[in-house]
């Protein structure tokens, strides 16, 4: 996720911006994409604050699946494989925290609901 972030701040925000237009996406959305990968990628990475972070990566793949990969199916160029794993580990990790070796879990929420 840092990586795909980091790949749309270094590409200039003006083109994801205008591709989400493109989409019917209000343009100002770009901003949350990036703050959702590369902001959500290194929270969950040094686990802090991680079911906010995965909620956010959530919502930014189910997106991505459904306004971009999906017409491509499953695998394959364009495909939905990688988004879709990505989704699923996030979701895993709404529910089952980021574990004991995270700040989160020094921190005190030792997997508290």
């Amino acid at each position: 996720m840092i990586a795909h972030g980091w790949q749309k701040i270094a590409t200039h925000l003006h083109g994801i911006m205008g591709f989400l237009g493109h989409l019917g996406i209000p343009q100002w959305m770009a901003y949350l994409v990036v703050t959702a990968e590369f902001g959500g990628g290194i929270l969950v990475i040094l686990g802090l604050l991680t079911r906010i972070a995965a909620f956010a990566i959530l919502i930014d793949m189910l997106v991505a699946i459904l306004k971009v990969h999906l017409p491509h199916g499953l695998t394959g160029e364009g495909g939905m494989e990688f988004p879709l794993a990505c989704a699923a580990i996030a979701f895993s990790l709404i529910f089952f925290g980021a574990g004991p070796i995270s700040l989160d879990w020094l921190r005190g929420s030792r997997g508290a609901r």
